[in-house]
């Protein structure tokens, strides 16, 4: 084929690069077929989840099941082939492969055989699983002990005769040989690798619950995930900064929820120069306020030495919370925060303080280390205090390692097949306009601010230490985290200090932003959306951050199916408001539906019992056609390439690039 297209020298340079890659007209053709078959593959299926705050047991069981993916594929394979009891402990088998293992093998008298029909079932579900995807694809899912295995198991047909033996003798030589603990372990893996292409954590992966770190553990070794920082992740990154502030947040945070074994066990960061500095200077005043909230077996496991410890240290560690944050508003008027200031506004003679023009008691003004002339000072016993303990933030290995991945793999939003993801809000005004910050010296809204924000995010933990502009940075990740309509807050104050010391629980309130109450008007989601480039029908909003009131009948489908709210109250604190136990959410090539959990009963009974967690799901919407691979962002990319092949091949035969046989 000749033609008469002429290159530009712009188009030229790009050409003889990517001719380097493909050097041949056979080259560039055969990759042109292999990304052509790629864009008509069936979407892979997207698994939402919001707001897990440390629950781990419970994130790692519905990560396992794919949020009843699994056990759907099981029931579609196997649904009149099996009883409902062997498709539960089936499924079980896949969620945690090394504890079943166990189980049975302590109640099953022929081990190889109960292996044998496991492996037999979990080949065939491998292999439907796997019926969406290239070999290449597949090939790279699989584990390298096991990867020639399982590999030939999927793609035997035994419905030929001169295969059927051959695979069984496969089967037979992984029992023979004591390897069918190992491959069963990495067949179920390969499963739940497959049932899901992509993971998106909509925020709040910290605090309230036991265990963030080993949620970021398995996230570390997830094969595709991305995460929308919510308020209580950037509240860790700042600390992992090196902001003090953020620091004394943190553990004060950690002790009230009495919570510190993420702190002490999970990232091994010592609080003894807390304890010291709180039983000294703390001995004699009135704690009670500052009383740890222990619920269960903890109320019964700490003696009252222990207790009266933690109120010590929680105090401590709260007032200098309340002196950093002080001057942090006093740095930056730009937040608009200066009624938040309130060290300054207590009355020491009649134990109250005055806020926006009102007089409240205070239950609590016993201050020792506060000097009413300079509030907002910290004593140099405090000031060394928080320095050391920064000091731990800032040389825990395993918290550097897993901020670091939340940078990497995470954002303030992120757009993605149509939809748009965040954690918190777009900050509006009540007319639904988008509200505008002054911070950073221009005036700022929707997505702009949203940039600058992400941008700003980034500067705190990757300038250098000590330098004006990452101390900005660290300062803005506190405005993120409790500033005034911060877009991951999306509210009008944090009331810590009114909760910790006024009983009127009027003065407790945290109005939310008019976000929360107009995002119910598809006018008002249409508009955030084609903020950020998103139109028509298909596109949808998917927010975290504010329980879902399930119990007294809210939906999480607002406005008509365009925003979809997925915290349903994972972590335990929440479920008394929430009503269950989480949303999360699935989008496949043929629907996108949201799924409303019950409580999880934990591990131990899961695996024993092959307990599941009770699910409910819902279609938000059926798609017209199946979504298929070049009807996503990925499509769009492969047509681009092969866009840039294609006029590779033009070059090629014009010419103007010249062919390279010698690779």
């Amino acid at each position: 084929m000749q033609t008469d297209r002429t290159f530009t020298s712009e188009e030229l340079r790009y050409l003889t690069l990517l001719s380097r890659q493909f050097p041949t007209v056979q080259d560039a053709s055969r990759q042109i077929i292999h990304l052509q078959a790629l864009m008509s593959l069936p979407k892979g299926c997207e698994h939402f989840i919001s707001d897990v705050h440390g629950e781990y047991e419970a994130f790692l069981h519905v990560l396992n099941s794919c949020s009843g993916v699994v056990k759907e594929k099981l029931r579609d394979l196997f649904g009149t082939a099996m009883t409902r009891a062997e498709l539960e402990e089936l499924a079980t088998l896949i969620y945690y492969p090394e504890e079943k293992l166990a189980d049975v093998r302590e109640r099953v008298e022929d081990m190889d055989e109960w292996c044998a029909i496991a492996i037999h079932r979990l080949v065939e579900l491998c292999r439907q699983t796997a019926g969406r995807y290239t070999r290449a694809t597949v090939r790279e899912a699989l584990p390298a002990d096991y990867a020639y295995m399982i590999e030939e198991l999927i793609h035997t047909d035994r419905s030929e005769p001169d295969k059927k033996e051959y695979f069984e003798s496969i089967i037979h030589a992984v029992i023979d040989t004591g390897q069918a603990d190992g491959f069963i372990e990495a067949i179920s893996a390969v499963i739940k690798r497959l049932a899901v292409q992509r993971l998106h954590l909509v925020g709040d992966i910290f605090d309230r619950g036991p265990r963030a770190d080993i949620i970021m553990d398995s996230l570390l070794t997830h094969h595709s995930v991305d995460i929308q920082w919510g308020n209580h992740d950037v509240l860790w990154m700042g600390a992992a900064s090196g902001s003090r502030t953020l620091v004394a947040t943190v553990l004060s945070n950690s002790i009230h929820y009495n919570n510190l074994a993420v702190v002490e066990t999970g990232y091994g960061i010592s609080l003894r120069p807390l304890s010291v500095f709180a039983n000294e200077v703390y001995k004699d005043c009135d704690v009670s306020r500052f009383a740890v909230k222990l619920t269960g077996e903890d109320a019964a496991k700490y003696t009252e030495k222990d207790k009266l410890l933690s109120a010590r240290m929680h105090k401590a560690i709260t007032i200098i919370l309340f002196k950093l944050e002080g001057q942090k508003i006093m740095r930056h008027p730009s937040y608009g925060m200066a009624d938040r200031l309130l060290l300054d506004k207590i009355d020491y003679a009649d134990r109250s303080v005055t806020i926006g023009g009102k007089k409240y008691r205070l239950e609590d003004c016993d201050f020792p280390t506060v000097d009413p002339a300079d509030p907002y000072k910290l004593t140099e016993e405090e000031d060394a205090v928080i320095d050391q303990l920064t000091d731990s933030f800032l040389h825990s290995e395993k918290l550097q390692r897993h901020v670091r991945f939340l940078y990497s793999k995470g954002s303030l939003y992120k757009l993605y097949n149509g939809n748009l993801l965040y954690h918190g809000c777009i900050p509006l005004n009540e007319d639904g306009s988008f509200m505008t910050f002054s911070i950073g010296g221009k005036e700022r809204g929707g997505k702009a601010f949203l940039d600058y924000a992400d941008a700003a995010a980034r500067r705190a933990y990757y300038l250098p230490l000590g330098s004006k502009e990452r101390q900005l940075g660290m300062d803005f990740l506190w405005f993120l985290w409790a500033g005034r309509n911060s877009p991951i807050f999306g509210r009008d104050r944090m009331t810590t200090f009114e909760r910790r010391l006024i009983a009127d629980e009027s003065a407790w309130a945290e109005p939310k932003n008019p976000y929360y109450s107009l995002y119910n008007d598809p006018a008002v989601c249409e508009a955030i959306l084609r903020e950020f480039g998103l139109e028509g029908p298909g596109c949808h909003i998917i927010n975290g951050h504010v329980p879902v009131k399930a119990g007294r009948g809210e939906s999480p489908i607002k406005c008509g199916g365009k925003l979809i709210v997925i915290d349903g109250g994972f972590c335990k604190a929440y479920q008394a408001t929430s009503g269950i136990a989480g949303y999360t959410l699935t989008f496949n090539s043929n629907c996108l539906r949201i799924i409303a959990h019950q409580p999880f009963a934990g591990k131990d009974k899961a695996v024993k019992e092959n307990f599941d967690i009770s699910s409910t799901a819902t279609v938000v919407e059926n798609l017209d056609r199946r979504m298929m691979v070049r009807d996503t962002d990925a499509g769009r990319d492969l047509q681009a390439e092969i866009d840039d092949l294609q006029l590779l091949l033009e070059a090629y035969r014009a010419g103007a690039i010249l062919e390279d046989h010698r690779k």
